[in-house]
């Protein structure tokens, strides 16, 4: 097998692997509806495709379908960027202050097992009912695993490697931007990829707490009146939005590695 029937097999494996992902969610779609129709499923609380459907076109018959995606996705985005530049920043930080790292270390690991949502409280009351309290609820449930990733890929750089730099008297700044960074550059575009994940959890967890507009609003307002059709179209747009963004992520950092 020479080089190219070998990317042409590999290729066709990721097709079919495309292929059989696309095959399983339509088989599940009709599956749903089939076992609704039959009354096999408790249609009220479960919904089906088509009241799915039905729902999501009247939101957008009224002009709300898109005002609440744009919500999210603003928020989410918003707690991205803040996440993935802070996550960075302070990882570079601790790193370069051992003694400081060593300290914090165990308090990281005890704030990061907080539930996050458990804080909905204090933060309306420090920042009020408004966008800027989702977004920063997006940010606490993101930037603690983001700091941990990329701090542990620092701490796993080759020891031989940064013997050596110091053996030519580099400083800790010198270390830092030319070894562990460069080294850890998949375990910090790999980062991205959790953070935006988590970031729309985040976003949506702010919503249910304090929102007027958003995809967590809209589930929140569904429950409140037993509409749960609602409630079913807000997960299947949180999936779908996830999936965009995660898939949006991974392009420009394979874009990035050309």
């Amino acid at each position: 097998m020479n080089y190219h029937e070998y990317l042409k097999r590999i290729k066709k494996g990721k097709i079919f692997l495309i292929f059989n992902r696309i095959l399983l969610f339509i088989l599940f779609i009709l599956l749903w509806q089939y076992f609704s129709n039959k009354n096999s499923i408790n249609s009220f609380i479960l919904s089906s495709p088509k009241k799915v459907i039905i729902t999501l076109l009247n939101l957008y018959k009224q002009d709300n379908l898109f005002n609440h995606i744009f919500a999210t996705i603003s928020e989410t985005l918003i707690a991205f960027i803040i996440t993935s530049f802070l996550s960075l920043l302070i990882s570079m930080y601790l790193y370069t202050h051992k003694k400081l790292s060593i300290t914090l270390e165990p308090f990281l690991t005890i704030i990061n097992s907080i539930p996050k949502v458990s804080l909905g409280p204090i933060i309306i009351i420090m920042f009020g009912t408004n966008k800027k309290s989702i977004i920063i609820m997006g940010i606490l449930i993101s930037i603690f695993v983001g700091i941990q990733n990329i701090f542990n890929g620092f701490n796993q750089t080759d020891k031989l490697k940064i013997k050596l730099m110091n053996s030519f008297d580099s400083s800790k700044k010198d270390i830092l931007f030319k070894l562990v960074i460069p080294e850890n550059k998949n375990v910090i575009l790999n980062t991205l990829k959790i953070n935006i994940s988590m970031c729309l959890i985040g976003v949506i967890s702010g919503e249910f707490l304090t929102s007027k507009m958003g995809i967590g609003y809209l589930m929140l307002y569904g429950l409140q009146v037993f509409n749960l059709d609602l409630v079913m179209s807000g997960l299947l747009l949180i999936i779908i939005i996830s999936i965009i963004m995660y898939y949006s992520i991974s392009l420009l950092i394979s874009l990035y590695k050309k």
